[in-house]
């Protein structure tokens, strides 16, 4: 190995490129004619929007965004007049594939609850492509999603983004260059989980003792690796106080490897945590072991430390109005997501963690932003449709491909009937990497998966 690959291999670290070497996306972006949208609204994704305005896509990208474009010769013309363009929705927080339908015992894969901690694991590795939720998904819109492992552990593994196509293996559904996200998760549930059999963690503060734990032996490991390629590079250089044999490489973990990626700042944390003190508590772990949490999921209690995520840059990925199934989400309002989308800076995302609320996030969107209103939070439609596209597009490491209607971007973009906020919205056409993968009036267009074949006759989105 030369000093420049040895270098190189440092800059990105060995662990996350020895990671991902084994299971690479395939995913391959389908060959489809130019379409233009023509004459329609465009919620653009940034907080702004164009009227009657003209979007084409070519070649897998949006290739332009204006009012009055030319039509090219070879392009399908889509009237988008009374309509309402959107980039394709994105949820960060999905279960779908790791607990596929039918919702039956043998395919419960999505909690390795044989330890606290085990970010060892995958959740690609449990994913089934055949799980109808994503043909109900993208349905409603839902072009992208990350699939995480549930939050039975304090740490539950690593996570997958994938577009929503219809595939055979998980790999050919993995979002290409997409960084792996961390599932983590405090509060009742660790604690219930592993309490009730008489191991830790059974408080609170065993929970942050587990994390501390991990993420100190998660430094020893960095600093093992960093001390190797030292060794190595000063043995390529044939430095004198290295020539003995070739360095040895510290033994691959695979739980501390995720770890180190996470202290490397090369995978993204996202924590299931509901109360407000616990939020400030992770974040102050973070600080101790200098990472960053990019997003809290579920955080009923959000709306008391929304100026305190907005000032850590972390986002909120929240539900419009879940609340009280359990101590910990007692105290949450329906003001929740508005009043953390007015702190400065802010990061709010709409979530669903159910297989049925990713089929309507517009409508979850919708009825936040009516509470926020009851509050005087007057939210219009082009920045609430932030929640559903840039936001959670920054949150999970893709906001350079996807989440805004921009030029040079993933053409992953959603034609509703109207406005997407109303109770009567329906998504009609939904396109991905410029492809036509749902049309609401073409009955062709619609991907049924395998195990719902013979079940019954027909599926209407």
């Amino acid at each position: 190995m030369n000093l420049l690959r040895i270098a190189i291999v440092l800059a990105l670290s060995p662990p996350l490129l020895a990671a991902e070497a084994p299971y690479p996306s395939t995913y391959q972006v389908p060959a489809s004619a130019p379409v233009l949208i023509r004459d329609a609204t465009v919620l653009i994704g940034d907080g702004t929007r164009m009227e009657a305005a003209d979007v084409l896509l070519r070649d897998g990208r949006i290739s332009a965004v204006a009012v009055d474009l030319e039509v090219p010769a070879d392009a399908r013309v889509v009237e988008g007049k009374g309509k309402v363009l959107t980039p394709g929705l994105i949820d960060v927080h999905s279960h779908l594939g790791v607990y596929a339908a039918p919702g039956m015992m043998s395919h419960q894969d999505g909690n390795e609850m044989t330890a606290p901690t085990t970010p060892n694991v995958w959740a690609e590795h449990s994913l089934n492509p055949n799980d109808p939720g994503f043909d109900a998904a993208r349905a409603g819109g839902v072009t992208s999603m990350q699939i995480l492992p549930g939050s039975a552990n304090l740490i539950g593994g690593r996570g997958i983004t994938v577009k929503n196509v219809p595939a055979t293996t998980y790999q050919a559904m993995k979002f290409p260059g997409a960084p792996y996200g961390l599932k983590m998760a405090c509060g009742e549930n660790p604690k219930r989980v592993y309490g009730t059999k008489g191991a830790a963690p059974m408080t609170n503060m065993g929970n942050v003792a587990g994390y501390r734990k991990a993420f100190l032996d998660a430094q020893d490991y960095v600093r093992a690796q960093d001390e190797f390629t030292r060794k190595l590079i000063a043995w390529e250089k044939g430095d004198k106080d290295e020539r003995g044999e070739r360095p040895t490489p510290p033994k691959t973990d695979l739980a501390l490897d995720t770890l180190a990626g996470v202290l490397r700042g090369e995978i993204l944390v996202h924590n299931h945590c509901y109360r407000a003190d616990e939020m400030a508590t992770m974040l102050d772990l973070a600080s101790e072991f200098g990472f960053r949490i990019t997003a809290f999921h579920h955080g009923v209690e959000a709306y008391k430390i929304a100026d305190l995520l907005a000032a850590k840059g972390t986002c909120a990925a929240l539900w419009a109005d879940w609340w009280g199934f359990k101590m910990e989400a007692l105290d949450g309002i329906q003001e929740n997501l508005a009043f953390v989308d007015a702190a400065k800076d802010s990061c709010a995302i709409v979530h669903s963690d159910s297989p049925e609320g990713i089929q309507r996030l517009n409508q979850e969107a919708a009825k936040a932003m009516t509470h926020g209103k009851r509050a005087g939070l007057d939210i219009p439609p082009e920045r609430a449709i932030r929640w559903l596209t840039a936001n959670p597009a920054k949150a999970i490491g893709i906001a350079d491909q996807v989440g805004t209607i921009a030029v040079g971007k993933q053409a992953d973009v959603v034609l509703w009937n109207g406005n997407p906020f109303s109770v009567y919205a329906k998504a009609e056409q939904v396109w991905i990497d410029g492809a036509l993968r749902f049309d609401r009036f073409d009955r062709n267009s619609w991907h049924q998966a395998d195990v719902m074949l013979g079940m019954r006759k027909e599926v209407t989105p």
